[in-house]
């Protein structure tokens, strides 16, 4: 059984589309399809956040410590400088 979607692309993306399921050989509708298919049958991937631990040496630095005095010494130097008189 098929149900009926209906989407809104902008025009360039619509016209490439329609061309890329033109070089296919395939209506647009099945084009579609068939991404839709593609996508959903990959796995989940979960993120695994242990990946981003230990990535590097900090060099002995301790911003948790110093965040505070880090951020204001940013923000002062983004500031502009009043012009000399």
């Amino acid at each position: 059984m098929m149900a009926k979607t209906q989407i809104t692309l902008e025009t360039e993306m619509q016209r490439r589309a329609r061309q890329r399921a033109n070089d296919l050989g395939v209506s647009l509708a099945e084009y579609f399809r068939r991404l839709l298919a593609r996508d959903l049958a990959r796995p989940e991937t979960a993120a695994h956040v242990d990946r981003i631990f230990d990535l590097g040496a900090s060099g002995g630095s301790d911003i948790a410590s110093h965040k505070d005095s880090m951020i204001a010494e940013a923000f002062r130097s983004t500031r502009r400088k009043p012009p000399r008189r």
